[in-house]
């Protein structure tokens, strides 16, 4: 079992950045991949970000240029760096990880908010 706990969600304004955490209780360095998703009012659940063991990345074409995945193995945490941040970002962001034995697991964190607004 894996608990993954998000951080710094927030209000901002358009333009501006944040940066989310999320700190995962085993070694990552174990997690085959470890990413974020986000859910808006009224949309489906969507891919933002992934980080691969071996350090490939993949954005989602409405945040490339804007935000970047990066992963901290010695604080088990990876971070998304969210930049020129607009209304449409606003969303519930989650933390994932998938982790491949015999079968493919993947855990979610709690969500944290984040809204971009004047």
């Amino acid at each position: 079992q894996v608990q993954l706990v998000e951080s710094g969600g927030g209000l901002v304004q358009p333009g501006g950045s944040l940066r989310l955490s999320c700190s995962a209780s085993v070694s990552i360095s174990s997690i085959y991949a470890m990413g974020w998703h986000r859910q808006a009012p009224g949309k489906q659940r969507e891919m933002v970000a992934t980080h691969v063991r071996g350090g490939e990345t993949d954005l989602a074409d409405s945040v490339k240029g804007r935000f970047t995945i990066s992963r901290d193995n010695a604080k088990n945490t990876i971070y998304l760096q969210m930049d020129s941040l607009n209304p449409e970002d606003t969303a519930v962001y989650y933390c994932t990880a998938t982790i491949i034995t015999t079968k493919v697991s993947r855990y979610w964190g709690q969500g944290t908010q984040v809204t971009v607004s004047s």
